[in-house]
């Protein structure tokens, strides 16, 4: 499910097709451009898909209650790229660790106000992310969640 209003979306679909590719899965792209968008989106999904993945953008965030109570009543898993939907209702997220993002950006700003031109100072990518399963959802869907999952971080 894309916002297809926004213009960034269509790197994060590029790079959905392209894993799907790889695992053999086909892609079905399901357009909302606003809230009244997703009852009639769900409408089309009905049985015609086995997952939904949900990029990640500010409508769907706003919406992400709406949505996964939509996937569930469509008996539908789904996953995000942000903890908030999974503690929305959602089944699975993979994604970076806020809290750590933001500790990062803190360490930014500390060396900007030591003196250090922004310009000098790489873009560094997410090192922490987070695999978050929704059991109440899974068992919603008849889902068993693999021990292994449930055993916490292993380092």
């Amino acid at each position: 499910m894309i916002n297809a209003g926004n213009p960034f979306i269509v790197m994060e679909l590029r790079e959905v097709g392209t894993v799907a590719d790889t695992l053999g899965l086909d892609v079905q792209t399901l357009a909302i451009r606003q809230a009244s968008d997703i009852s009639r989106a769900f409408e089309t999904l009905s049985g015609r898909v086995d997952a939904l993945y949900v990029c990640t953008d500010a409508l769907a965030t706003r919406k992400r209650i709406r949505i996964n109570t939509s996937a569930l009543g469509a008996r539908l898993p789904t996953m995000h790229g942000s903890r908030d939907y999974v503690e929305a209702g959602g089944l699975i997220s993979y994604g970076p660790n806020f809290p750590d993002l933001w500790r990062h950006a803190g360490d930014y700003v500390d060396r900007i106000l030591r003196g250090q031109k922004p310009d000098d100072i790489p873009v560094e990518q997410p090192t922490k992310f987070d695999l978050v399963v929704n059991l109440t959802t899974a068992k919603g869907l008849g889902l068993t969640v693999p021990t292994r999952c449930l055993l916490g971080p292993t380092r």
